[in-house]
């Protein structure tokens, strides 16, 4: 299982723009969400052990924070000519499957993945009211071979601290999973 970290985009970033189908068909965009205190961007996808390993918390981190001024959307930028596990049909069996409450948007193109430098799946990042980014890190620290339940943890704490006017936690540790599976050509400079 191969790992990749997040790049670590730079505290402070405005969330690129983006408007993307969901696994519903309607389009999704990043200003459906303004006057939201907070805004969660996940990379993610269907087949990757990473995201597999915390999806069903992932779900319940996003039933918990429904109705507390948390937006919140997952986009699988994954090649699915190679990786059809990963195509929009199996994003809706995912949702249904997973309960997730959340927009999951297909980012075909993969030009909102290069915007917001993501570079693993799950890649997390917290923006604030203003749309800066306040946190890009792991979900917490368990790992698919850890042995541990996913809780979350480092995750919430950011969540919180947002929602409750403080600042997120300076101590953020990179996200890890599956590398994004770029279309041929198509992997971004930052990309290694």
């Amino acid at each position: 299982m191969a790992r990749t970290p997040s790049t670590m985009l730079p505290l402070g970033t405005v969330a690129p723009d983006f408007a993307l189908p969901s696994a519903g068909g309607a389009t999704v965009r990043r200003d459906d969400f303004a006057g939201e205190p907070a805004l969660l961007v996940v990379f993610m996808c269907n087949h990757c052990p990473f995201v597999i390993h915390l999806a069903d918390a992932l779900a319940q981190l996003a039933r918990d924070y429904q109705d507390s001024g948390l937006a919140m959307v997952g986009i699988n930028s994954n090649d699915v000519d190679n990786h059809p596990d990963d195509s929009p049909a199996k994003m809706v069996e995912e949702v249904e499957t997973r309960g997730y409450v959340f927009p999951y948007l297909y980012d075909e193109t993969q030009e909102v993945a290069k915007a917001y430098r993501a570079a693993c799946t799950p890649d997390f990042f917290l923006f604030n009211a203003e749309r800066k980014l306040v946190y890009r890190g792991q979900f917490d620290s368990t790992r698919p071979d850890s042995g541990n339940a996913p809780t979350g943890s480092d995750l919430r704490q950011a969540i919180d601290a947002v929602l409750s006017g403080q600042p997120a936690p300076e101590d953020q540790h990179a996200s890890l999973g599956c590398n994004i599976k770029w279309k041929p050509g198509n992997a971004p400079e930052y990309f290694g």
